[in-house]
C-alpha cells in the first residue's frame, strides 16, 4: 500500500467514525474531533457513511462485503479525488486496516479494476487517529496534541490492539501520546501485546475461547495496578469492559482519545458480578456511551453535539 506523502500540513479531513463509535461510543468520536480541531484541522462528517464491510468480509461473504465497500468508496473517494479533504481519519485501527489493506483484496480481480483504483486512492490517505496525529501532523507529545491532564493522578496501562499493531504497524504513536500525558503514570502490563479475545466474529463463533482470552487480559490488567487501560479500538474496549464489569473490577478500558481530552473519570464503584455468558453478552454488559467505559457523566451537562441529541 502506497501512503501519500504530504507536502503541506493537512487542513481538512473526513471523519470515518466506524459503526461501534457511532452507535455505542459517540463520545470517542467527539474526542477525536476535539483532538483534530485542536491542531487547526477542519473535520467534516459524511452523513452517508455506513459500515466498511469488515464483518461480512471476515465471515467470508465477499459479495456482500464488496457491496458495502463500494458504498464506502462512493462516499469517501470523491472527497479525496476532488481535493475536498486531505485525509480520512478514524479512531480505530481495525476499520482503518479493512480500508487500507483488504479493500484491494476484495477488488483484486481484473473486472474490479475501477474499484481497486478508487480503493488505492482512499487507502493512501486513510489513517488511524494516533498515526495521523504523530506521523502526519508531527505531534510529538500529548501537550502538542492539546491534551487535557486528568483531574487527579492516574495510573494507566496500555493494551495494544491487534489490527493497529500487527496490520498497521502503529504502536509507538499511541504509546508516545500516553506516556507524555501530564498526570498519568504509565504502568507496564504483562501481555500488553496479546489479543484480548474479541476479534469481531471470533467472539461470537468461539465464545468460550474468546472469554478465556479476555479473562487472561483482565487478570493482567488487575495485576498491573492500573486505574485505566488505554487503547485505540472501542471493539476491544467493549469486550474488556464487559468482562471487567462482570468481575466487579473498578478499573476500566478507555479509548486514548477520551483519555487525552479528559472526557472520562475513574469509576468510583465497582459493578456487581453478573452471570457469565458469551463474549457477546460481555460486550453488552459494557452498555453504551460513557458509562460503559468507566466514564462518569459530567456534573454539568454539556450542550448536545450529536444530531440524535438535539430536541
Amino acid at each position: 500500500m502506497q501512503r501519500k506523502s504530504f507536502a503541506q500540513r493537512p487542513r481538512r479531513v473526513a471523519l470515518f467514525v466506524t459503526c461501534l463509535v457511532d452507535m455505542f461510543y459517540p463520545d470517542v468520536g467527539m474526542a477525536t474531533v476535539d483532538l483534530l480541531e485542536a491542531q487547526g484541522v477542519e473535520v467534516i462528517f459524511p452523513m452517508e457513511q455506513t459500515c466498511c464491510g469488515q464483518p461480512a468480509f471476515n465471515a467470508g461473504f465477499r459479495d456482500e462485503a464488496r457491496t458495502m465497500a463500494r458504498h464506502f468508496l462512493d462516499v469517501f473517494a470523491p472527497l479525496v479525488v476532488n481535493g475536498e479533504v486531505d485525509a480520512i481519519v478514524a479512531p480505530s485501527g481495525s476499520c482503518t486496516t479493512m480500508v487500507n489493506h483488504f479493500y484491494t483484496v476484495l477488488f483484486e480481480e481484473p473486472q474490479f479494476a475501477r474499484e481497486r483504483a478508487r480503493a488505492e486512492a482512499v487507502a493512501a490517505v486513510s489513517f488511524e487517529l494516533t498515526e495521523f496525529l504523530v506521523d502526519v501532523l508531527g505531534v510529538s507529545s500529548a501537550a502538542e496534541a492539546g491534551a487535557m491532564p486528568p483531574a487527579q493522578p492516574v495510573r494507566a496501562a496500555y493494551h495494544a490492539c491487534c489490527h493497529l499493531q500487527r496490520e498497521l504497524g502503529v504502536d509507538a504513536q499511541p504509546r508516545l501520546l500516553l506516556g507524555s500525558l501530564p498526570g498519568v503514570e504509565v504502568v507496564e502490563m504483562q501481555g500488553a501485546e496479546e489479543c484480548c479475545g474479541f476479534g469481531g466474529l471470533f467472539a461470537i463463533k468461539n465464545a468460550p475461547i474468546s472469554e478465556a482470552m479476555g479473562r487472561t487480559k483482565t487478570l493482567n490488567i488487575q495485576g498491573s495496578g492500573a486505574d485505566v487501560v488505554a487503547l485505540c479500538d472501542v471493539s476491544c474496549m467493549m469486550h474488556i469492559n464487559g468482562l471487567l464489569s462482570r468481575q466487579g473490577q473498578q478499573v476500566r478500558a478507555v479509548h486514548l482519545a477520551q483519555l487525552l481530552t479528559g472526557e472520562y473519570s475513574v469509576a468510583q464503584t465497582a459493578a456487581p458480578e453478573t452471570p457469565t455468558g458469551s463474549a457477546e453478552s460481555g460486550a453488552s454488559a459494557g452498555g453504551s456511551g460513557t458509562a460503559s467505559s468507566g466514564v462518569a457523566p459530567s456534573e454539568k451537562a454539556a450542550p448536545p453535539r450529536r444530531w440524535q441529541d438535539v430536541k
